[in-house]
């Protein structure tokens, strides 16, 4: 009875194969090398890999585009076509929509919660940045009309919950995915959660 599904899978491979073509891994420093080796790692689901695809979104160049649903996010190229990435997105309490722009980026940046979080959690308190920090390997830092909105899409030192809803909000990535996004992205950049 396995021959079934082993061929099913099979197919959804072959025609994966002809629609999604994947995207190498970005260069890294040696400190992020080093850093990264010392987050904890968990196996890829294919659903949420990196990959180049057509573009779903119909935004424009250069615009990123979250679906929280699907757990996807949307790096918008030229030609009509757009980098996938797995993700995890804020659980139906804290999670945030609407449109804002990359306000600043950083690398291996230090997490400080807000008064929000604190004040329902208690015991967290801030971490410099690095292997240690929720905040992963970079940080794109939202604002939306000139102000911050708290929100971020960032990298994580927990990759098993890629295509959860997980966060208090923000937007993690794996960290090697966000080193690619950051690297894609200029401040200033369009992004449209929904």
């Amino acid at each position: 009875m396995r021959a079934p599904s082993i061929l099913v899978g099979l197919a959804g491979s072959l025609l994966l194969a002809g629609c999604f073509s994947a995207v190498p891994d970005p260069q890294v420093s040696a400190l992020d090398a080093k850093y990264m080796a010392l987050v904890p790692q968990a196996e890829i689901d294919p659903h949420f890999a990196r990959y180049q695809m057509d573009d779903p979104t119909g935004e424009a160049p250069g615009t990123v585009v979250v679906e929280t649903k699907q757990r996807q996010l949307y790096l918008v190229l030229p030609g009509r076509k757009a980098i996938r990435y797995g993700v995890t997105v804020g659980d139906e309490a804290f999670g945030w929509s609407g449109a804002a722009d990359v306000a600043r980026k950083a690398e291996w940046p230090s997490w400080n919660p807000p008064a929000e979080m604190k004040a329902r959690w208690p015991h967290v308190h801030a971490v410099e940045g690095g292997p240690n920090s929720p905040m992963g390997a970079r940080a794109l830092y939202l604002h939306q009309g000139g102000k911050d909105t708290l929100y971020r899409i960032h990298g994580t030192n927990e990759p098993e919950k890629i295509g959860q809803a997980a966060s208090s909000g923000c937007i993690r990535m794996r960290n090697m995915d966000v080193v690619d996004l950051y690297n894609r992205v200029p401040v200033g950049a369009r992004v449209i959660v929904r």
